[in-house]
């Protein structure tokens, strides 16, 4: 039993009771912003803000360009997203679930590229193209990207890219040693599964009634 434990949470031994308990709080938060998106409840965006405020600091910290950049765009989506989820688009109704039109798709492929390249250029710059770590960093990183802005807009398909970008993350985080946030994704993908039915079970109910 000790050395499971010692396997999932040696590594803290080496950070500071402070950054620990940041990366706890964070991901306390990031789960509560998680469920409030899945039950389709505005709560989603400022949990989800002190969450990736928290990661910002510590990700800088830690030199994970990528992540960082990820939850920075996450925090400027979710002010974005909190403004489209409240916009009233008649007198009575504001923006309801939806699905991508053929113009948003173009859109958001438009978006994966974009961050691709320019998340590339940031760890060259830095000079931290240096494994493997970085080439998945930037493609969950523009998985992500695609992901929040589809969240932000209320699209039912964004939850396919949580559970991408999530499965991807479980291993990539353990890897670099941060067991809370691994646990954090794993927690993710399932919220995010049941996240897509919901939301597709509240999109066929409108369908339906209106």
């Amino acid at each position: 039993m000790i050395e499971i434990l010692d396997f999932l949470f040696g590594q803290y031994k080496g950070y500071s009771t402070t950054d620990t308990t940041l990366e706890i709080i964070a991901v306390i938060f990031g789960f509560l912003s998680v469920l409030f998106s899945k039950n389709n409840k505005i709560w989603v965006f400022p949990t989800g803000m002190i969450s990736t405020s928290i990661f910002v600091y510590l990700l800088l910290k830690w030199e994970l360009l990528g992540d960082m950049m990820i939850n920075g765009y996450y925090f400027i989506m979710s002010i974005y997203g909190w403004y489209i989820w409240t916009r009233k688009v008649d007198e009575t109704h504001v923006t309801q679930i939806s699905t991508t039109t053929k113009k948003e798709k173009k859109a958001a492929v438009i978006i994966f590229l974009a961050t691709l390249v320019f998340v590339y250029l940031v760890y060259i710059y830095f000079d931290k193209w240096t494994s493997w770590v970085a080439y998945v960093d930037t493609f969950t990183t523009a998985i992500f990207f695609v992901g929040m802005w589809l969240m932000a807009k209320r699209k039912l398909e964004n939850w396919i890219f949580w559970i991408v970008g999530d499965c991807i993350s479980i291993p990539l985080y353990f890897y670099k040693g941060f067991t809370f946030t691994s646990f954090q994704y794993l927690g993710f993908t399932f919220i995010a599964i049941f996240g897509y039915l919901a939301w597709k079970k509240n999109l066929l109910k409108t369908q339906l009634t209106s």
